[in-house]
C-alpha cells in the first residue's frame, strides 16, 4: 500500500455542527431525499448546512452505475426512478428557503435518456413550486446522447454543469466507463442548442497531474463553450480510492485562478476546498449582474481561498 500523505494544516476542516445542520438533516430525511455532499464526503457540508442552510441534492437514487476511482458515493444496480421524486425536491427547497438550487445526480446508464427526463423534471417542479429561486444542474455525461442533452437545455435551467473531473492522460485511470472527450462534447452540444445558458466544469488536483496538463484542460473546457469552471483539490474519501499524490497550495491555486481567466472564463473558483457547487449562487449572482451590465463579474471580489468562511459571511445568497 502507498503511502498516505499528511494532509496540510490548510485542509483542516472545524466541524462547526450547529442547529441548521440537524434542521437540514432532519428535513431531508423526512422527505427521503439524498445529498451529494453526504453520499460523496464533501469537506464542505458543515459550512453549507450550518452557515448557508442550503444542500445540493443528488437524484435517482443513492446507487450509481459507474465505479469512478475517486468518488465514495456506492456503485450498484440502483432502483427503479421515484416519479415523486421532483416534486418532494421542490417542497424542501422551499421549505429550507433555498435561493438557488443545485441538482445533481448518480450515473444511471440502465435508463434509456441516461435520467436527464428526471433532471429536468427536478429543475422545473422546483422553479414552478418556488418562483425566482434560480436552478443549476450537475449532470453525468448523459452517455453522449444529444438528445438527452437537448432536454436538459431545454428545461432552461440557469446553470447547466458537467465536471470534466480531470486531466485527458488520467482520464482512463480515474473515471469509470467516462472519456474525456465525451465530457468536452457536452458541452460543446450544450452551447450549440444554446449561446446564452451558463455552462460549468471542474477539475479535481493532487492525482498527478502536472501544471501545463491543467492548463490545457482548462483550454479545452473553454474552446468547447465552458463558462465558469471550479478547481479543487483531490481528497481521498476511504482507503480503498486513490491516494492523493500531490496537495496543491493555496497560493498556487490562487495562480491558476489568474490563468484561466485569461483563457476567458467569465468566473474561476479555485482553491483547496472548492467543489463543484461551492458558492454556486455567489457566482451566478455576480455573472447575471455582469450580464446586465452591473461590471465585470469580478468587481469587488476577494481573492478566493477556497477555505470555509467566516460564520454568517454570505449567508442568504444560496
Amino acid at each position: 500500500m502507498p503511502d498516505i500523505l499528511r494532509k496540510p494544516e490548510w485542509l483542516r476542516i472545524k466541524l462547526d455542527t450547529t442547529k441548521d445542520t440537524a434542521a437540514v438533516r432532519r428535513d431531508l430525511r423526512e422527505n427521503g431525499l439524498n445529498t451529494v455532499c453526504e453520499e460523496a464526503k464533501c469537506p464542505n457540508l458543515h459550512e453549507c448546512w450550518s452557515h448557508y442552510r442550503t444542500a445540493t441534492f443528488m437524484i435517482l437514487g443513492n446507487t450509481c452505475t459507474r465505479s469512478c476511482k475517486f468518488c465514495a458515493v456506492k456503485t450498484g444496480i440502483p432502483d427503479a426512478p421515484d416519479e415523486s421524486e421532483p416534486e418532494r425536491v421542490a417542497l424542501s427547497i422551499g421549505k429550507l428557503g433555498i435561493r438557488h438550487a443545485v441538482i445533481t445526480m448518480v450515473d444511471r446508464d440502465d435508463l434509456d435518456d441516461g435520467g436527464a427526463g428526471m433532471l429536468a423534471a427536478t429543475g422545473l417542479a422546483v422553479k414552478a413550486a418556488n418562483p425566482g429561486v434560480t436552478v443549476e444542474y450537475l449532470s453525468s455525461d448523459m452517455k453522449g446522447l444529444e438528445s438527452s442533452i437537448a432536454v436538459l437545455v431545454e428545461s432552461a435551467p440557469e446553470i447547466l454543469g458537467h465536471n470534466v473531473e480531470t486531466i485527458r492522460r488520467l482520464n482512463p485511470v480515474i473515471r469509470s466507463r467516462s472519456d474525456y472527450d465525451r465530457s468536452l462534447n457536452f458541452l460543446r452540444t450544450a452551447r450549440e442548442m444554446s449561446e446564452t445558458m451558463l455552462l460549468k466544469s471542474s477539475i479535481m488536483l493532487g492525482l498527478g497531474e502536472e501544471k501545463s496538463e491543467i492548463l490545457e484542460t482548462l483550454a479545452d473546457l473553454r474552446e468547447a463553450g465552458c463558462n465558469l469552471v471550479n478547481i479543487g483539490q483531490y481528497l481521498q474519501p476511504t482507503r480503498k480510492h486513490l491516494p492523493v499524490k500531490r496537495y496543491w497550495t493555496p497560493d498556487e491555486f490562487k495562480e491558476l485562478r489568474k490563468e484561466a481567466m485569461a483563457l476567458g472564463f467569465d468566473y474561476v473558483e479555485s482553491g483547496p476546498l472548492v467543489r463543484s457547487s461551492y458558492h454556486a449562487g455567489v457566482h451566478l449572482k455576480k455573472l447575471l449582474e455582469k450580464r446586465q451590465g452591473g461590471g465585470s463579474a469580478d468587481a469587488g471580489k476577494k481573492e478566493s481561498t477556497g477555505i470555509p468562511a467566516p460564520e454568517n459571511s454570505e449567508r442568504g445568497s444560496l
